[in-house]
């Protein structure tokens, strides 16, 4: 986790990994959290990744306010597909 100002665009930003049992959970959580596009167009931007087992998320704002509230939102709907996921149990192959 960690939050800059990128000195080229002035813009604040913050990157998190969240580490996953697995390839395939870090790509349903990254299927599951995708379609979420951020309500202000220009003043943030969310990049989601996956590499191997770990889910990489960077955030770009022009406000630490608005920042705030978009990561907080990740994380409320993070929070909910982890849960989702533990009480489904692992993924099969279907």
């Amino acid at each position: 986790m960690a939050t800059e100002t990128n000195p080229e665009t002035g813009k604040l930003e913050f990157f998190l990994d969240v580490p996953f049992p697995s390839s395939r959970e870090a790509t349903i959580a990254l299927r599951s959290l995708s379609p979420d596009r951020e309500p202000r167009r220009g003043a943030i931007s969310k990049q989601l990744s996956v590499s191997g087992s770990t889910l990489s998320v960077r955030w770009s704002a022009d406000e630490a306010r608005i920042l705030r509230v978009s990561v907080n939102s990740f994380l409320d709907h993070l929070s909910l597909v982890v849960e989702t996921m533990e009480d489904f149990g692992p993924p099969v192959d279907l």
